[in-house]
């Protein structure tokens, strides 16, 4: 039986959408073969829109090197825009393995989506030892004057770390230092490491190794950590444009502790998997 899928970005964050597929359960090599820009069709993540009995579809996730993840921002942008597009409604409601995430429509090819609260316990991240995680104690390079310091820690469903600078991040710090810090022993999942250039009070320049997809041009959930851990520094407000390499993102880390993240969808084309 073929697989057909829809592939589709969300400021250039790629991804194959499968919808309706009962008991879908990818390998992790047919996930990677998929995934592959050689050979494959070839994205970032690969998602799955299906209905598990519960009263919202149940929407998984994988990254291209056929990890299955708790949560990503932009492509939840792009679920909550198919949903939306089949009901005709301008609102929609989905869930993940890790919580529930309500969409709305905000302008033509634009979708709003609460995120939830995030974690900012260290238990919460998960780290592997109990340290606030506001500056948490890491550091890359030499002791005396490393090149990476005292980053936030903050989980949006999945573990992010962010480090602030005070330059624009180049591929070779985000790749090089990046792939170094996502398998740390302090995060026993992991982790997707933010580079954060602050801007103004109200816009971040932001760069992210992803966990299992490396350097993409744009996170969703790494813009929405990325923020909040401005704002627990007093870096930012709690409101800010986030400039990406695919984009602009606005990110509102509301009163109420839901973090709101609003941007573009887009649809690139239809197929079948090879």
């Amino acid at each position: 039986m073929s697989l057909g899928f829809l592939k589709m970005n969300g400021l250039g964050n790629d991804f194959v959408v499968v919808q309706g597929v009962h008991d879908f359960q990818p390998t992790t090599e047919q996930v990677r073969a998929w995934g592959s820009r050689d050979g494959g069709v070839g994205f970032d993540q690969l998602i799955a829109i299906s209905n598990d009995g519960g009263q919202s579809p149940l929407v998984r996730f994988w990254n291209n090197d056929g990890e299955q993840v708790g949560a990503c921002g932009n492509g939840s942008r792009c679920v909550g825009w198919l949903l939306m597009q089949a009901s005709g409604k301008g609102e929609a409601v989905f869930h993940t393995a890790e919580r529930v995430l309500m969409a709305a429509s905000a302008g033509e090819n634009r979708v709003a989506v609460d995120m939830g609260e995030p974690g900012l316990k260290w238990n919460e991240i998960p780290l592997s030892e109990d340290m606030d995680t506001r500056n948490i104690e890491l550091q890359i390079g030499p002791i005396d004057h490393p090149r990476l310091h005292t980053p936030g820690a903050v989980s949006m469903g999945n573990p992010h770390v962010v480090f602030f600078v005070d330059h624009e991040p180049t591929d070779a710090e985000v790749t090089g230092d990046g792939s170094l810090i996502e398998h740390h022993p302090l995060f026993p999942q992991a982790v997707n490491v933010g580079f954060a250039h602050i801007l103004a009070t109200d816009r971040i320049r932001l760069r992210v190794w992803e966990r299992g997809a490396g350097l993409t041009k744009a996170c969703g959930t790494g813009a929405c950590a990325a923020l909040v851990a401005a704002a627990r520094r007093g870096l930012t407000g709690r409101k800010a444009m986030m400039t990406l390499d695919g984009g602009e993102l606005e990110i509102d880390w509301r009163d109420d502790n839901h973090v709101i993240m609003t941007g573009p969808v887009a649809v690139e084309f239809s197929g079948t998997m090879p």
